[in-house]
């Protein structure tokens, strides 16, 4: 019995030691086009949007079912298409989506 009380309390000790939630919502993205998510991405991927949304005709989800192949020959560098590809595997998920922009008040 001492054993079970033992081990509950270590539990709510590791918890309290947990980083506190921010409970305030991020603003997301309503429309999520093929610019929007790579714009999202960041980190260099952008410069790419013209070429990847000519190649996959604007449609979000061709660009989620794109290998690595297809974006090889359009010319993207190894590290930005590891990029988009991991991107999207979190997009499909439900894991990630890209952030709106903030508004800037004057």
């Amino acid at each position: 019995m001492a054993h079970a009380c033992a081990s509950h309390v270590r539990r709510l000790l590791a918890g309290a030691a947990t980083p506190a939630r921010s409970f305030h919502s991020q603003p997301y993205q309503a429309k999520v086009g093929v610019v929007e998510f790579l714009n999202g991405v960041g980190k260099g991927v952008e410069t790419h949007a013209a070429k990847v949304e000519e190649a996959v005709g604007g449609d979000l989800q061709r660009l989620l079912q794109t290998r690595t192949l297809r974006l090889k020959k359009l010319g993207i560098p190894c590290k930005q298409r590891k990029l988009i590809l991991s991107f999207a595997h979190k997009y499909r998920l439900g894991l990630w989506k890209p952030q709106a922009e903030a508004k800037k008040v004057p």
